[in-house]
């Protein structure tokens, strides 16, 4: 799964990485994030519904299906299991048609069965920014209107199954394209592209347990700190 990320990338450098143009940029200039949390606003590439072409913009973290009544909804649909994507109600309609990058550059994951839960954090080796397969939502009630979004998760690679059995889908740049491409529709032309990423281009480092609260932020929460001490777990 995935419930924390950063995006400490400056935008000029995330532009350069999905190939937008400096007037896709819509909303608020970012400001670098160490602690991005459920139901808070995160970065996402997108087709812009109006226009076509590639557009960032930001969206509420927890995807609020459009026939929810009530858009709390959106705090249990932070991830979106891969396989059943095609099924699900809340995840169906927008795997279909509205698909989109959700742009990060490293996440935690807590190693699970060990008490207290130690975090870690994960990015590519090559350090950069880089997309979790997304999908996104329009829900509106009267006035009030949210988009939103969430991550769709898979298997975990062989680097995170000691901490759990789930990892947000990680897409290589030669992806992006086809996932964001609305002709494309059916599970069959997509599921190859919801694997785990390869092992052996990331790397992880435990933390502090300050990344526990969603109120702490800046760079010392990604610094290497050293492992607590628990037990029942595969690293003991």
């Amino acid at each position: 799964m995935c419930g924390r990320f950063t995006l400490r990338t400056p935008l000029r450098q995330v532009a350069d990485a999905f190939d937008l143009a400096p007037t896709a940029i819509v909303g608020e200039e970012w400001r670098s994030r160490y602690n991005i949390a459920p139901t808070q606003q995160v970065l996402v590439v997108r087709e812009s519904p109006s226009s076509g072409e590639r557009e960032l913009v930001p969206l509420h973290w927890g995807l609020i299906p459009r026939w929810a009544d009530d858009p709390a909804i959106g705090g249990r649909m932070i991830n979106a299991r891969s396989e059943t994507l095609a099924e699900k109600p809340a995840f169906r309609e927008a795997f279909r048609k509205r698909r989109c990058l959700i742009v990060a550059d490293g996440f935690y994951e807590w190693r699970q069965g060990a008490k207290p839960k130690q975090p870690y954090y994960i990015h590519l080796k090559q350090d950069g920014p880089f997309a979790f397969a997304g999908l996104w939502e329009h829900w509106q009630h009267g006035e009030l209107v949210i988009n939103s979004c969430t991550i769709v998760t898979a298997e975990a690679n062989d680097l995170l199954r000691p901490l759990h059995d789930r990892m947000p889908v990680v897409l290589p740049p030669e992806a992006y394209a086809r996932w964001l491409d609305e002709d494309l529709q059916q599970s069959d032309e997509l599921a190859p592209l919801l694997k785990p990423f390869p092992s052996e281009a990331m790397t992880m480092h435990p933390v502090s347990t300050a990344v526990n609260s969603a109120r702490r932020e800046g760079p010392e929460l990604i610094a290497t700190s050293a492992p607590l001490k628990t037990q029942g777990t595969l690293f003991d």
